[in-house]
Formats: C-alpha cells, structure tokens, sequence
C-alpha cells in the first residue's frame, strides 16, 4: 500500500512541476520571446536547464522551510503531503488555464498552511517570517527600481539596441548532420550584445524560479522521507521541463504580447532587479512571490524614470512634483540618448495607461490573488473535515 502511495505522490509532484514549469517559463522568457530573440521551444529549452540549475545550488533551503518547519514532519506524511501536492496543482492548473503565470510560492505556503491549521501545528513565527519578507521585498524592489529608473536608467537604455523584431536574430543552417546556429546578415553588433543580454537575464530568472520554487513541487515528498533531496531536485526538473515545453506556450504569449508594452531595457532591469531579490531570498529559505516583486519593480523603475523630469533642488526649493507615470517608460527607444534630469516636461510623458493592457492586467490580477486563495481553503476544508487522513 505503501508503494502504491509513493508512485501517486510521485506523479502529484510531477503534475505540480509541470503546472510550476507552465507558470514561470512566461515570467522568465516572455520579454525575450516577444522580442524574436528567442523561439518557444528555445524558451523552454533554457527554462529546462537553468531551473534545474537553480533548484540544485539553492533550492534546497527553501525545501526546508517548507518541507519541515513550517509544519513539523510528523504532521506532513506522505498522505497529508499527497494531499498538500495536490491542491498546489490544482490551483496553478486553474491559473495556467487563464494563460496567467500565477505565484507558485504563495500558493505552496497557502497549501501547506491549510494544513497546519487545519491540524493545529502551524509554525506562526515562521509563517510570519515568510510573510514579513513577501511584505518587504516588493517594497525593496520599488525603491531600488525607482532608484534605477532616476539615475543609471539613461546609460543601461543607451547599451540596449534591440527592439522588437519580426523574426528572431538567429539564423539555423541545417545543411549538414548537425545544425549550426549563426546571425542574420542585418543584425549588427548593438543587436547582438543585447540579443544576448536579454537571454542571459531570462536565463538567471530561470536560475532563480528554480530556486524559490522547486520546493513547491517536492517538499512535502522531502519532507515525509519518502525521496531524498536530491531525487526530489531531479524530479522537480523533469516536470518542469515537460510543463515549460508544453502548457507554458500559452503563458509565454500572456506576457509576450498581452499584458504590457515594457520597452526591453525596462523589461531587462525588471527582470535582474526580481531574480537577484527571489535567489537571495531562496538562500535563506524564503519562498517568494516572483511576480509581485516584478510588479512592483516596473512600478518603482516607471516612477524612477518620470521623476526625471525634476530636479531635487527644485523639487526642495520650489516643491516641484514630477508626474508619478509608469508609462513614462515607453517613451524611451532603445539604444537613444535619454535627455538629463530637468530638461524634459513631464506632460510629454506617456500616461500609465498606455503601459499596460486593462482588461489582461485585470485578469492577471485577479487570478494570481484566487489560485493561493484556492489552494489554502481548499486545503484547510479537506485536511479539517476529511477522516481519511487521521489529523
């Protein structure tokens, strides 16, 4: 019966990681595929490698925390945890059946918490701890973006010189037994370097997804001591890797496309702001919600870049206040030169409105606050009414 237990468990985690692997292949390779710079199967190929780099050098932290101390093993055996695993897929399932990339993280701790309360175990001081940090580092990726978008936005958008292109930068010759990868003869250098600064970024997101959020696929199976760390890595990756080639196609063309009009260099400093924030985090075993922190970064890099139309002089001595827009950010050309602080007049700047999709960014709001909200109640209800699981 045991084994029988341990084979279902197995194909629960498999069916989280390939929900996680749909849900973070967007947030990671969106900007970079909505840019041609890479394909969909290219996307998924990177996402494939580099979470699995991710979930093997940090995530195990994360594990942990999730695995044994926000609830005490004795309580997160391999039928609580089967139970657990199933309701974080589930409620990702329904998000990645909207086409929006949902917080893993949260929905994993909302999951998992369920269950504590539901048996009365619940670590409250660690459950606090994780969301002090889901507090703080949305707050923290405000003000370093903004601080970004204010001063050193100009010479990062003069190094970026790719904008979106019909077709991709790379050219495949498949004359021979292998295929080659080369360039299009009219991309220049400029091009190139920022082809491959988009790639690089979306790469390290990858790194740290895997880092915050292979413990949401594996932990509870960790933590029980049905499968060791390691083992419960490679599984996390294997999912993952089935999900990123599959269902993440339709979350990929979400943030490619649907939600935003991010310029690229905006989208480039998003992206390293929320990935260096989530793996640091991940080492100390917090679990974070990645695309919070992206939210609130292209807040704080678009307010940033407005308040450039004022200097902090005038501002003091006249109290002068910039125009708080983070459509400020699609003003700026890739590659061009950004006029100094105080030249420009903030009503020539774009309005919020023309960043972002109403209607998509609605919808991706909502549903990343319902699939946590999902996974806890449904959690809660099974693990407090349901006998079969003797809490």
């Amino acid at each position: 019966m045991l084994e029988i237990l341990l084979v279902f468990g197995i194909l629960v985690a498999i069916f989280v990681g390939y929900n996680i692997g749909g849900a973070t292949t967007g947030v990671s390779f969106g900007p970079a595929v909505g840019a041609n710079v890479v394909t969909k199967v290219g996307a998924a190929a990177l996402m494939s490698l580099f979470f699995f780099l991710g979930g093997w050098i940090v995530g195990p932290a994360v594990v942990r925390t999730l695995g044994d101390e926000l609830v005490p093993s004795t309580v997160l055996t391999l039928e609580t945890g089967i139970g657990v695993m199933f309701f974080i897929g589930i409620a990702l399932y329904l998000g990645n059946l909207f086409s929006v990339p949902a917080s893993t993280s949260m929905t994993a701790v909302g999951s998992i918490a369920g269950l504590g309360m539901a048996s009365g175990s619940l670590d409250w001081s660690t459950m606090g701890e994780i969301v002090g940090w889901w507090i703080v580092a949305p707050v923290v990726a405000f003000w370093v973006s903004a601080v970004i978008g204010r001063y050193f936005y100009p010479m990062i958008n003069r190094a970026i010189a790719i904008s979106p292109r019909d077709q991709t930068v790379w050219d495949i010759h498949r004359s021979g037994i292998r295929p080659h990868l080369g360039i299009k003869d009219d991309v220049d250098r400029r091009e190139i370097s920022g082809a491959v600064v988009v790639l690089a970024i979306g790469c390290y997101m990858a790194f740290s997804s895997g880092a915050s959020n292979v413990a949401n696929a594996v932990a509870p199976l960790v933590g029980s001591g049905e499968i060791s760390m390691s083992a419960g890595v490679v599984l996390a990756g294997v999912a993952v890797t089935i999900g990123a080639f599959t269902i993440a196609r339709r979350t990929l063309e979400t943030m490619a496309n649907d939600i935003t009009a991010l310029p690229l260099t905006a989208a480039i400093v998003v992206m390293t702001v929320s990935a260096t924030i989530v793996t640091l985090l991940s080492a100390i075993g917090i679990p974070v919600q990645l695309v919070i922190v992206a939210t609130m970064s292209i807040v704080g890099l678009g307010w940033g870049r407005a308040t450039r139309t004022t200097r902090l002089a005038d501002a003091v001595k006249h109290g002068e206040e910039p125009g708080v827009s983070t459509g400020a950010l699609t003003a700026d050309t890739e590659g061009e030169a950004l006029p100094a602080i105080g030249v420009e007049d903030a009503r020539d700047l774009p309005r919020s409105s023309e960043l972002f999709d109403p209607a998509t960014t609605g919808r991706v709001i909502f549903v990343q606050n319902l699939v946590p909200l999902v996974a806890t109640i449904g959690s809660f209800v099974t693990f407090r009414f349901v006998p079969i699981f003797g809490l």
